[in-house]
């Protein structure tokens, strides 16, 4: 059987398996950094279909909002090279009145960690593009998703 290079790895905690191409490194063999938030948005956009729960809608779609990217940040601990292997575990973090975190940690499968990232949406209407707070049954969903949720 024939692997993906992204695959859901695990649900709790949700995990991304991702295998780096040839094609994501620069000469030197080295995935480039520009190729980083796509493993990033990769994961979450799974991660997002999981917390939607397969409803085969967009996480905000019930709710009349969309999640524009308001800031994105990445701490790099280690390098990748074709072939390896890094698994990407997403969850929300802090839920604010208009926008939130998902975390993204990054590292290899022995756990030697890779990266650490955080893509932090701001929650907007659909149709007119003005932020607006989230609803709370969307912050519902969301608080389930939390690392603290998952501890308890």
């Amino acid at each position: 059987m024939t692997l993906s290079y992204e695959y859901v790895l695990n649900v709790s905690p949700f995990v991304v398996r991702r295998t780096v191409r040839w094609g994501d490194c620069d000469p030197a063999g080295v995935v480039y950094t520009g190729r980083f938030p796509d493993y990033l948005l990769g994961a979450l956009s799974l991660f997002k279909e999981h917390i939607a729960e397969g409803t085969g809608q967009s996480l905000g779609q019930p709710y009349g909002v969309g999640f524009p990217c308001r800031g994105m940040t990445f701490d790099f601990s280690g390098t990748l090279w074709p072939n390896d292997v890094v698994d990407l575990e997403c969850y929300v973090g802090e839920i604010r009145t208009r926008s939130f975190d998902f975390h993204c940690e990054g590292r290899r499968p022995s756990g030697e960690p890779v990266f650490s990232a955080r893509f932090s949406p701001i929650c907007v209407h659909a149709e007119v593009r003005e932020s607006t707070d989230i609803p709370a049954p969307l912050r519902a969903i969301l608080a389930r998703h939390g690392r603290a949720a998952k501890m308890r």
